[in-house]
């Protein structure tokens, strides 16, 4: 028998994509007592799903709704016109979300910043909540803790943090948070908006979806000149590394690396006094380290530092990462050897040309954009058709005290199954010197 939760879902339903979200997505129908007869599956490469074809999915699976995955554009052409054929249209989130009851919900969006501030919020958690998660985005889907919740294989959390993309706020009308985060916006994903302005209007529905207050950070990129003639609907708490919390809880002492993250503290601290977590929870900033792949110190190797930052996938991001390792080398006037490249997803490269002035910048493109990445932004270096080939060549160049940095604008699907696979290779690469 369905679960309650579900009863009014059209069936049969399409799981449209199957990697993690999807999967889970599966998970948590099957738990709810779905029949697996009522389940489609569907993914253009995935040797597991039942179709492979839209064209088959629609005409012989007939289903009558599309559990749809961020990954997955909303715009296809038979997805709308599935739509308007009366097939209902849904998400991971929005199923998972039926399953919320009690718990406190905190939503975390942004272009840049918002996986560390999500994990600066988890660590602050597990200072002093005994039942939260943490997902979403980054780490576990929702749709495996609603599982979990439904199956009595863990407690009802006191407090769900969602870390959400673009794409999965573009599918999640349901979202009712009590406090979110927006902590950054600059152009990102052009691939698959029609604007800039298209893509910065699918952030801003997390303030209609928020019913206490809306965390900003005044130092966010394009956020605070975006919204100068828009009214708040709810408070909004604009904050930046110079926010007085800092100071009152000591919080510039923190272990994250990286200036630019002291606006992500200050958010998470804003986040600490607008939902009147305890005095342990400031602890909790203090001792995070920081993510993998995101301004990740790798320490010296061979007399020199290796920074991974494959996570980087926007121009402000590379940006961030440049200006962040060289406040370390400036004094000591030192080079940053600068890994650019990957595959494009049509983004202004040429928004990187301001660093062809400063001499202790040196470039390296590599992967499918590396030609369209050097034109346009202007810098000169080398060119290589692999990352290792241009890491190769960066640790042949570099002296000691100098600094290594991947942070490569471009996506890593040109050449890895993704980003943190091509943290991975060059980790390993740094390591091994």
């Amino acid at each position: 028998m369905t679960s309650a939760f579900f009863s009014d879902l059209p069936l049969p339903c399409a799981i449209v994509g199957m990697g993690v979200t999807g999967t889970a997505v599966k998970k948590l129908l099957e738990a709810a007592g779905v029949s697996n007869k009522s389940i489609l599956t569907f993914d253009h490469n995935s040797v597991e799903a039942q179709f492979h074809s839209s064209a088959e999915l629609l005409t012989q699976g007939q289903p009558k709704s599309l559990i749809v995955s961020p990954g997955v554009p909303l715009q296809s052409s038979w997805i709308m016109e599935a739509k308007k054929t009366g097939i209902f249209i849904t998400s991971e989130l929005s199923l998972a979300s039926r399953l919320l009851t009690t718990e406190s919900l905190i939503a975390i969006t942004g272009s840049v910043g918002k996986s560390t501030t999500t994990c600066l919020l988890n660590a602050v958690l597990e200072q002093f909540c005994s039942s939260f998660f943490v997902g979403g985005n980054l780490g576990t889907p929702l749709a495996i803790y609603a599982m979990e919740v439904l199956q009595k294989k863990r407690p009802r959390a006191e407090r769900v943090v969602l870390e959400l993309s673009s794409y999965q706020l573009e599918n999640f009308p349901e979202l009712n948070a009590d406090h979110s985060i927006l902590t950054y916006l600059t152009a990102n994903h052009l691939e698959r908006y029609n604007s800039k302005h298209d893509y910065f209007e699918t952030k801003w529905v997390i303030e209609k979806q928020t019913q206490k207050s809306l965390i900003l950070n005044s130092n966010g990129g394009e956020l605070q000149s975006w919204l100068q003639k828009r009214e708040p609907r709810l408070p909004w708490i604009w904050t930046n590394r110079q926010d007085p919390l800092m100071a009152q809880h000591s919080l510039t002492q923190c272990e994250l690396l990286g200036s630019h993250n002291l606006d992500n503290i200050a958010m998470a601290a804003q986040l600490i006094d607008q939902a009147g977590w305890p005095e342990a929870a400031f602890e909790g900033l203090k001792k995070f380290p920081g993510l993998p792949h995101r301004v990740e110190n790798l320490g010296v190797h061979g007399g020199v530092r290796y920074i991974n930052d494959s996570k980087a996938t926007t121009m402000e991001s590379v940006k961030i990462a440049v200006q962040s390792v060289l406040e370390s080398l400036n004094h000591h006037q030192k080079t940053l050897h600068l890994l650019l490249g990957g595959r494009d997803k049509n983004l202004p490269w040429e928004e990187l040309s301001t660093m062809r002035m400063n001499p202790y910048i040196q470039t390296y493109f590599f992967g499918e954009c590396r030609e369209k990445a050097k034109y346009l932004s202007q810098l000169g270096g080398s060119m290589s058709v692999t990352m290792l080939e241009a890491l190769k060549l960066a640790q042949k160049k570099a002296q000691w005290g100098d600094a290594i940095l991947l942070s490569p604008g471009g996506t890593s699907l040109d050449e890895f199954k993704n980003f943190e696979h091509r943290g991975e290779i060059f980790r390993s690469f740094a390591l091994n010197q």
